[in-house]
């Protein structure tokens, strides 16, 4: 048995009073109004944040990039001002940009204002953003609505970014807070490009003044080793940084009767050390034309400088001889600092030429010793700087005076000159600065200043 329904009867269409079609179109009106409105508003904070990215990239005063922070925070939020306050290294805080038009809404004055907000940073000791906020929310007075964010560079607040508005219906959303927090974030961006600018200027400015420094010294260091009756010489110097403190020069004396061989180290790098190693160049080459023994050179050296020294809390090392190519004797005095090596070619054996003596500077009234030592044809001698007994390998090994004495006695022995532009010394400095690089690696770099002075009797003028 099946059951059956009875037919659906469709109701008649309900009747729209004129009314009720009245207000329906109101609504629809009302609502397209709001969204054009709507869709003007986004266009225009669009072309704000836009505007704000490209004076961001366009102007290179920061004061006229700030300038415009509270403008542009003020439009993006509707609100009838704003004001940026940065916070300085000091602590202190200052008043940077402030946009409140004396006929805004609501009757705000710019300078009521102004006058507000810098009362309230006089009072904040303890850089609180929380304390800040309260003061000027306090002096603005209650009818005042202040909403505020900090600016964050490498995460650290250097300011803090304001608006403010009298309207008792004012909307504070999370829309505004994030557009709020877009031009804080603009605001960093600049600080810290400029920060970053002005460690680039001041680096260029570094590097131009090393380079001057680096240029006065190369000029300062013998250019070229002089021609000496009976020997044969090299040197090179080579610095860790571009301003180094090692020193070596050659100096005649008696329009060449005699000639000074000298090579000193100060203890340190960079510019301090170059301007002590210009220092002493000068004081020495006075010392040198007076004709006094090396041992009384150094004592006066000591003397002149001490003061300069102490307050520097720098010393310098030295090793100063004189050599008569008539006699070939040798004559020389040590400031503490690295012997020099003598290979003598009859014996195919290594000598250390040193004396007793302090370091330049450390005392007053220092005392050094003097001795001398006879060359033979075919002698070689090497003044030479602690960058390379002290040069060190990966695995903290360092090329010590041992290694040293080994490549000068191989380098005497079977570095024979392979051109006619280059003579024997040369090629013994080039072998020994090789063997130092090969030890310490391949890529790595040295850590101090290098310099060695390569002085080989000839054979002839000898025999003569």
């Amino acid at each position: 048995m099946s059951l059956s329904l009875p037919p659906r009867k469709s109701s008649p269409p309900k009747k729209v009073s004129r009314t009720e079609l009245d207000d329906s179109l109101v609504l629809v009106k009302d609502l397209k109004e709001i969204l054009r409105r709507s869709n003007q508003d986004r266009e225009k904070i669009s072309e704000l944040l836009s505007f704000l990215g490209y004076a961001l990239r366009s102007l290179s005063n920061l004061n006229q990039f700030l300038e415009l922070i509270p403008l542009i925070a003020c439009r993006v939020t509707d609100s009838d001002g704003g004001a940026l306050i940065l916070f300085k290294s000091s602590g202190q805080m200052s008043l940077e940009s402030l946009h409140c038009p004396d006929n805004g809404a609501h009757g705000m004055q710019s300078q009521q204002v102004r006058y507000a907000i810098e009362r309230a940073i006089q009072q904040v000791f303890s850089g609180s953003t929380t304390a800040l906020d309260e003061l000027v929310s306090r002096y603005l007075g209650a009818d005042v609505h202040l909403f505020g964010t900090s600016i964050l560079v490498k995460n650290a607040v250097r300011g803090r970014l304001y608006i403010f508005s009298r309207k008792t219906d004012y909307p504070w959303d999370d829309t505004k807070r994030k557009l709020m927090r877009l031009v804080a974030d603009q605001t960093a961006v600049g600080l810290e490009n400029n920060e970053l600018a002005a460690e680039l200027i001041k680096k260029e400015r570094q590097d131009r003044e090393l380079e001057i420094g680096a240029e006065i010294q190369r000029q300062l260091l013998p250019r070229n080793c002089p021609v000496i009756q009976g020997i044969e010489i090299a040197a090179r110097c080579l610095t860790a940084s571009r301003v180094g403190g090692d020193y070596y020069d050659f100096i005649p004396i008696q329009k060449g009767e005699r000639w000074s061989f000298v090579v000193g180290d100060v203890m340190g790098k960079g510019v301090p050390a170059g301007l002590i190693m210009t220092m002493t160049r000068g004081m020495l080459r006075a010392e040198v034309l007076n004709s006094h023994s090396p041992s009384k050179i150094l004592e006066h050296l000591n003397e002149v400088m001490y003061d300069d020294l102490e307050k520097s809390h720098r010393f310098v090392t030295m090793f100063y001889s004189e050599y008569d190519p008539k006699t070939q004797i040798l004559s020389f005095s040590n400031a503490a600092h690295t012997p020099a090596l003598l290979w003598r070619s009859q014996t195919r054996t290594v000598h250390a030429l040193d004396t007793v003596g302090a370091l330049i500077g450390l005392e007053v009234g220092s005392k050094f010793e003097e001795r001398s030592v006879h060359l033979q044809p075919n002698d070689v001698v090497i003044y030479y700087t602690d960058g390379f007994t002290e040069a060190a390998n990966d695995k903290g090994d360092r090329f010590d005076e041992e290694n040293l004495r080994q490549a000068l006695d191989y380098a005497c022995q079977h570095c024979i000159p392979e051109s006619s532009e280059i003579n024997h010394p040369q090629a013994i400095l080039d072998y020994i600065f090789k063997q130092v690089q090969d030890f310490i690696g391949e890529g790595h770099s040295h850590s101090d200043d290098m310099t060695l002075v390569v002085l080989k009797c000839q054979n002839k003028q000898l025999a003569n």
